[in-house]
């Protein structure tokens, strides 16, 4: 540290011989682990001076006890501190929140007379919401950036002031901004009204803020435009939404734009319309029709996961529906029922007028198999498994394709088990769930474990041993990997019945998704009654594991399809090849040739189109099609086969024979694959 005066709020006092003239002062610690006396009011920006000017000019906020503050903010009790840079990632929300405010000005300064409302930091950007009588469109985006950049350049400060909150109201009053005055009133009484100025531009913003516009860099975007009603109401004034994005460094914003590019293509909606998978429409919203080819890849997908459940899993299946008492037992009715689709039977009689809900978990009723019959320890761990249907209620404006539906089918699992037995068992959920995404080539994966949330049920000794079990299997789960598997803690996450593991993978072009769970629940068996003999002959409730790896196998069959764009391995292609013909002479041999392949268990078509053959290998390759068959007289009289496979432009002639064992080889699923190898 500097060993040089500094004046901060009047008090004069060195680094190294910290003296202030105000008796009380404050001790803040750093990084370092060195403590220090300050004046009480001292601000961050005079500490980062004090230390050294090149340290104050590349800071843009500080964190007090872990939270991002201004750095002119002065600070009035002990606390750990840190200097935070443009780079550092805490400083991504801050750039994006100064970029919200200069998009604002650079809005009002090209059209007066256009208000502002809110402008929040959402996931890889920002958004600011416009009232104008005319909305914005993205031909507007230039003449936005431009001034956007003019303002940036411009480097004004940013400052914080405290209003009243009347003073606060007639100003933005008399500026004709009432979207802000019904803003004020809705901020709690017992906070203060903050207003960030940029040069003359100001805003009411709960903050904070970098030092100054400048430091927003000009690594940003601005995306497209939505409607939104103000305040979510529809009864209220349609607002235009301007998106925009933006990042610390040039590149870090060209390798998002060319993520959502490659993601645009990898659209599993769009490919599911041209590959011909699957499609919605009104009449069913959030619930799919499968097409042919759509279905083939689910079966195959619901048939390999069948196959891994093989030995250990005993497959059932429990009612689609069931009555509403049966969810109020297992909870689901109070803590869920906004998502449920529930229905009363129509009986003229008073006993059948009952009322149903269509299972939005499948839990409940393997609690009821489990029940069934007297289960001794001996009995456990017994793992029930189904690919049940369930319907959960999605709003219309969060539902997305595959990603989020309404009626979806998850392979879904439920454990039962002694307390003893837990840990065993999360271990092995979590060596299958690994070993599944390492078949569809997932390689960076992170194991969460999220933890009691503030709304739950059980005692705090159950959720105490619950989570002690859990840390330690996540910890076993990092060090079985060698750290090639990530952890990390999601504090207050778990369900309401427990703690649980969330696995979260990474796909081909760097997207996260959380698919696979596995849930503790010492509370469902208890609620139901269910109960195994131990060996003193006692009754215990069984600790019930909620497991699941795909999670919605529609959603991870989206996920896949992004994933490798449409361009399938080729056990998991809906069509494996197709037979095509160069010219007519080669008909006959070609559907000589499609029925071998289908008689090799290869899923197989046939094109005898009289097109020219670059027409089909071309109209074929759009299709994805991994392996195109191509015959003709000269292949009919050496019995041979011309391959072409997809992406590729190179052929490969070989003998019928030849040819089709080696794409049954191919088309062999990973798992059978493994299996015979270890054989």
């Amino acid at each position: 540290m500097a060993d040089k005066p500094v004046s901060a709020s009047g008090f004069q006092y060195t680094l190294s011989n910290l003296k202030p003239v105000e008796s009380r002062a404050i001790t803040l610690t750093f990084p370092d682990g060195a403590r220090r006396e300050f004046p009480r009011h001292t601000t961050g920006l005079d500490i980062a001076k004090g230390i050294s000017p090149s340290l104050a000019k590349r800071t843009v906020a500080m964190a007090l006890d872990g939270t991002l503050t201004d750095l002119a903010d002065p600070i009035e009790r002990d606390a750990t501190i840190e200097f935070v840079n443009r780079d550092d990632p805490r400083a991504l929300e801050l750039i994006r929140h100064d970029c919200a405010h200069v998009l604002a000005e650079a809005v009002q300064s090209l059209w007066p007379g256009t208000q502002v409302t809110i402008g929040p930091v959402i996931e890889n950007g920002f958004y600011y919401d416009f009232f104008r009588n005319e909305p914005f469109t993205p031909e507007d985006f230039d003449a936005i950036e431009k001034k956007m950049r003019e303002i940036i350049a411009r480097d004004a400060p940013f400052t914080k002031e405290i209003w009243t909150r009347d003073q606060t109201k007639q100003v933005f009053k008399d500026k004709g901004e009432l979207f802000k005055v019904e803003l004020v009133d809705a901020i709690p009484e017992d906070q203060t009204i903050r207003i960030y100025k940029q040069g003359d531009w100001f805003d009411l913003c709960r903050g904070p803020h970098m030092t100054s516009t400048g430091k927003v860099g000009n690594a940003f975007k601005l995306m497209k435009v939505a409607g939104a009603y103000w305040r979510g109401d529809s009864n209220n004034p349609m607002l235009t939404r301007i998106y925009g994005t933006a990042f610390a460094k040039q590149d870090d914003l060209d390798a998002y734009l060319k993520q959502l590019e490659e993601a645009e293509k990898r659209d599993h909606r769009r490919l599911g319309r041209e590959l011909d998978l699957f499609h919605f429409q009104e009449e069913g919203p959030g619930v799919v029709f499968w097409h042919p080819k759509g279905w083939t890849m689910f079966q195959a997908l619901v048939a390999y996961m069948r196959r891994r459940l093989a030995g250990d899993y005993d497959e059932v299946n429990a009612p689609q529906i069931l009555d509403k008492e049966l969810w109020e037992t297992s909870g689901h009715w109070g803590w869920y029922r906004e998502n449920m689709f529930a229905a009363q039977s129509a009986g003229e009689e008073a006993e059948d007028k009952r009322w149903f809900v269509l299972k939005p978990m499948n839990c409940p009723g393997h609690v009821q198999i489990f029940k069934h019959g007297l289960k001794s320890y001996r009995d456990l761990p017994l793992r029930l498994a189904e690919f049940g249907i369930v319907h959960r209620y999605e709003a219309s404006g969060a539902m997305h394709g595959l990603m989020r539906v309404r009626g979806f089918t998850q392979d879904d699992a439920h454990v039962f088990c002694t307390e003893e037995q837990l840990a065993e068992e999360c271990l092995k959920i979590n060596e299958l769930i690994l070993s599944t995404y390492s078949d569809f080539d997932f390689g960076d994966i992170v194991v969460k474990l999220s933890t009691r949330p503030e709304k739950r049920v059980g005692t705090d000794e159950m959720w105490d041993h619950a989570e002690r079990v859990m840390a330690t299997v996540l910890s076993q789960i990092e060090a079985q990997s060698g750290g090639r598997i990530k952890t990390a803690i999601n504090p207050g996450e778990g369900a309401f019945y427990g703690p649980k593991f969330e696995y979260v993978l990474r796909d081909a072009i760097g997207r996260d998704w959380q698919c696979g769970t596995t849930q503790v629940d010492f509370n469902l068996p208890e609620r139901f009654g269910a109960f195994y003999i131990d060996a003193d002959g006692s009754k215990k409730p069984p600790v019930m594991v909620h497991r699941a790896i795909c999670g919605s196998m529609e959603r991870f069959l989206g996920i896949l399809i992004e994933h490798y764009a449409g361009n399938f391995p080729l056990w998991l292609a809906p069509t494996q090849a197709v037979v095509t013909t160069i010219t007519s002479e080669g008909d006959e041999y070609a559907k000589k040739v499609l029925a071998a392949a289908r008689r090799a268990g290869l899923r197989t078509e046939i094109d005898l189109r009289n097109e020219k053959i670059n027409y089909k290998v071309r109209e074929h390759s759009l299709a994805k099609i991994p392996a195109l068959l191509v015959v003709g007289k000269k292949e009919a009289e050496q019995h041979t086969v011309s391959i072409r496979r997809l992406g590729s432009e190179r052929q490969q002639v070989m003998p019928l024979n030849e040819a089709l064992k080696a794409l049954v080889e191919e088309a062999t699923p990973p798992d059978v694959r493994r299996l015979r190898d270890l054989a």
